[in-house]
């Protein structure tokens, strides 16, 4: 396992990490909770998401990275992606009927665009980011965003329609591909960088540094003057909907997160417990699906609280015994990949999806 692996797997394992939390919190916690642990839960909504999508974008980026393909291996590549895509978007719909926040179906989305692009100059991508987020800021004005939401329960009222079906997923779901797609693009031009290079590292840090400070900034001064209030909900908007401000937060700290584990790779390369993490983020396909799964059902016997998948009517549980069982479900995790790996290549999800696509 080479050093910059090592690093983007971190980062997959912070990521799924980060996602355990957020999800727990949702089906049986309380995002208002203003305590201080309660409120450091909430700092993992949208960051964790966001690393999510781009180091997809960066695995088919690096799986695609060579100077110097036939016609028939760019073929090949095309093929095999665009059958991961299906994969992940079967799946995902198969998940949504348990987990209505289901992200897999989305990433197939991107996936399948992403294929038509593969060996195009990676400035393009780029491109295609910042048009998605351009299509979706127009889009506003024709659909109204909360269209289909019912905002007390969470739930999207005409998903299984045609409709509404290409309303959620192009638009407005929870990570619809108008913009989040811009993600996964950045995701692809960084999979395109020579990561090897200690320069790719700090320069990827400062320019996260830079977009996470200046937006914060900019939400700071909108809060602190009122005659710039009138532009609060676009400024202050947190994950739903996506507009521009959240979207240079999130990636501005995405960039800063996975350049920190970039080097943490580098530098500690040889760690056993950095090994197990990349381990766990090797398998982060597999991760999602099992606290999603088995996850949810055991925090539902050990709250004594029905799963729905939508928010808790209940007494929220507490952050403290949420985060504790999110920290014990990832260290189980990483027991789980610590063992399959002795055996298995891949996680079980990943094993499935590499036998159908090749």
């Amino acid at each position: 396992m080479n050093n910059r692996i090592i690093g983007f797997d971190l980062a997959r394992a912070y990521a799924i990490f980060g996602m355990f939390i957020v999800n727990f919190v949702f089906c049986f916690g309380d995002f208002q909770d203003k305590r201080p642990l309660g409120t450091f839960l909430n700092l993992f909504v949208g960051n964790s998401t966001s690393i999510f999508i781009i180091l997809a974008g960066m695995g088919v980026s690096l799986m695609t990275n060579r100077l110097e393909y036939t016609i028939e291996e760019k073929k090949n590549l095309k093929s095999i992606i665009l059958k991961r895509s299906w994969f992940l978007f079967a799946i995902g719909l198969l998940l949504y009927n348990w987990w209505p926040g289901d992200i897999l179906h989305f990433y197939g989305g991107y996936m399948h665009i992403a294929a038509f692009i593969l060996f195009v100059p990676k400035r393009y991508y780029l491109w295609t980011a910042l048009l998605a987020i351009i299509i979706f800021h127009l889009l506003l004005f024709i659909i109204p965003i909360k269209t289909s939401w019912d905002f007390t329960t969470f739930k999207y009222a005409d998903f299984w329609t045609p409709i509404g079906f290409l309303r959620n997923t192009f638009y407005n779901g929870w990570n619809s591909i108008f913009p989040w797609l811009c993600y996964f693009m950045l995701g692809m031009w960084l999979g395109r960088q020579n990561w090897k290079s200690k320069a790719t590292i700090k320069n990827t840090f400062i320019v996260g540094l830079i977009l996470f400070l200046v937006f914060e900034g900019l939400r700071f001064i909108v809060k602190n003057n009122e005659p710039l209030w009138k532009y609060w909900d676009y400024v202050m908007s947190d994950y739903f909907p996506a507009y521009v401000p959240y979207i240079m937060i999130t990636t501005g700290f995405a960039l800063m997160a996975i350049s920190i584990c970039m080097f943490i790779g580098d530098k500690f390369s040889t760690n056993k417990l950095i090994g197990l993490l990349a381990k766990t983020g090797k398998m982060t396909l597999s991760h999602y699906v099992i606290h999603l799964t088995i996850g949810m059902i055991v925090f539902s016997k050990l709250t004594n609280k029905k799963y729905t998948g939508l928010l808790t009517k209940d007494i929220p549980t507490e952050p403290v015994y949420i985060f504790i069982y999110a920290v014990a479900f990832f260290i189980m995790s990483i027991l789980f990949s610590h063992f399959w790996s002795k055996k298995f290549r891949n996680g079980p999800i990943e094993t499935l999806m590499r036998k159908i696509s090749g």
